[in-house]
């Protein structure tokens, strides 16, 4: 069984590693891994510089899911992995200027203690009430087959401005989008899950904390890799024959014939029995543009929309900034700045700076600022200097600056996402060998990449075995 994987992002790398795993035990399988970049990862990619950890891309994945860091464990790479520092967990919006905690015990959007709620000064007395009476008399819960945007869902539960304010900024950080046209049951399926069961948010947050053991202490909310999260790209490419792997090859549209899948890149041409495109969906859509009765397939992988990113790192001396305590802080739109979200670095894991440095990560774009990636590098570096002078009183110059353009890079999950995918799934049942993954279809981080890269090795192999069974 040959088969093709076309991208070497951490889905098509994951997928490559297990298939290996499977042919080392003495499966009859043979993969390639093509990559149309120089390079293997992604938007996985750090850099070392001057003592200090810059992530261009993710810089950790959650710890509440299982499947990166069970990847960790089979690459070997278990005592490399390290939790956030949640004791400095804090996070800051920026209200009228000034940087407002978020108050403590709000997970996302739900408060589970009244007290740091009564007294924020980042919501009105009109917000507050609000939570109060989503607790005693919450709204009638979605039924199980609608959606409706993530917009809409908060502000049913509590109001406009906890939307504004809270979970608008906390999702374009996260996917880059505008709460108006996310999925909220794509993107929030936890919180729907809690209102068909309480109807109140409030209720479910805190049954949810009541259920953990008490005395027990929780896991960090973020695991990262000691020296990079790119030691899990450079771990996996270890593992793999030199002779599989292909960088710098981007591949021409894919051609099936008989069953066959017929592949042509810069160097070679070759057919496969399997293709696994773990690419965007746009790209996959093109990859598809001259395969037979495809165009309904194609039409639906077109409608999966995109954000770009721009991430910028910020070395500064530590006696040079007054920065508030905690992870970083985020923007709402209404606040009229280009800058999204800032980390803290050197507070949200250890190991990551000198002693004595800190480091600041920015983030701009998404779907506020879909012209950031046009911008020249030393604009970036210019509006992000003058808007954190005006946040933070930050005016010495950084020691180092670095900016990494990600073009198209974050799926957007907007209303209705389940569905296309569904409709999508469906179209790729009909072509035998076909096998679509990556961060387009069902989540957008590291684990849930991971996951679906594994899946599509359990895929191939019990189309293999189910081949071998009726031959």
């Amino acid at each position: 069984m040959r088969v093709a994987i076309i991208g070497g992002g951490i889905s098509g790398l994951t997928t490559a590693f297990y298939l290996e795993q499977e042919r080392r035990r003495g499966a009859p399988v043979q993969f390639v891994l093509f990559e149309a970049e120089p390079r293997f990862g992604g938007v996985i990619r750090t850099e070392r510089v001057d003592g200090c950890v810059i992530e261009a891309g993710p810089d950790s994945f959650l710890s509440a899911k299982p499947w990166a860091r069970e990847l960790c464990d089979d690459l070997r790479l278990s005592s490399q992995l390290i939790g956030s520092r949640d004791t400095h967990r804090r996070t800051h919006i920026l209200l009228r200027g000034k940087l407002e905690p978020l108050p403590d015990g709000m997970q996302f959007m739900s408060p589970t203690k009244p007290g740091p709620i009564v007294t924020s000064r980042l919501f009105s007395t009109r917000a507050k009430l609000r939570m109060l009476r989503e607790y005693l008399a919450p709204p009638e819960p979605l039924a199980p087959d609608e959606d409706q945007s993530v917009a809409d869902f908060v502000s049913r539960h509590f109001g406009p401005e906890m939307v504004e304010r809270v979970a608008d900024p906390l999702l374009a950080g996260i996917y880059g989008g505008d709460a108006a046209r996310l999925s909220a049951r794509a993107t929030l399926p936890t919180f729907l899950d809690s209102e068909s069961r309480y109807r109140s948010l409030i209720r479910g947050a805190l049954a949810a904390k009541s259920a953990h053991k008490r005395g027990t202490t929780p896991a960090p909310l973020f695991t990262s890799m000691r020296d990079g999260m790119q030691r899990m790209v450079d771990a996996i490419v270890r593992q793999l024959p030199r002779e599989t792997l292909r960088c710098s090859q981007p591949v021409d549209p894919l051609q099936l014939r008989d069953g066959v899948w017929r592949l042509t890149s810069r160097e070679e041409a070759a057919e496969f029995e399997q293709v696994v495109l773990a690419l965007p969906a746009h790209t996959a859509a093109k990859l598809l543009s001259r395969v037979p009765d495809a165009s309904r397939l194609i039409e639906i992988l077109w409608e999966f929309s995109y954000t770009s990113a721009v991430t910028v790192a910020l070395k500064y001396r530590s006696n040079e900034l007054r920065l508030p305590p905690g992870f970083g802080f985020l923007v709402p739109r209404s606040e009229g700045k280009r800058i999204m979200a800032c980390t803290f670095v050197h507070n949200k894991f250890e190991n990551r700076v000198p002693e004595g440095v800190s480091l600041l990560r920015v983030f701009l774009g998404g779907a506020r600022d879909e012209n950031a990636t046009e911008l020249s590098d030393s604009e970036i570096v210019e509006i992000v200097r003058r808007e954190l002078r005006e946040i933070l009183n930050v005016t010495a110059e950084p020691e180092l600056s670095r900016v990494f353009k990600w073009k198209n890079a974050m799926a957007q999950y907007e209303v209705e996402h389940a569905l296309r995918v569904a409709r999508m799934e469906m179209h790729v049942q009909r072509f035998p060998g076909l096998h679509l993954t990556g961060n387009a279809y069902q989540g957008i981080g590291i684990p849930d990449c991971v996951r679906l890269g594994r899946s599509a090795t359990d895929a191939i192999m019990r189309r293999m075995r189910a081949q071998r069974a009726s031959s």
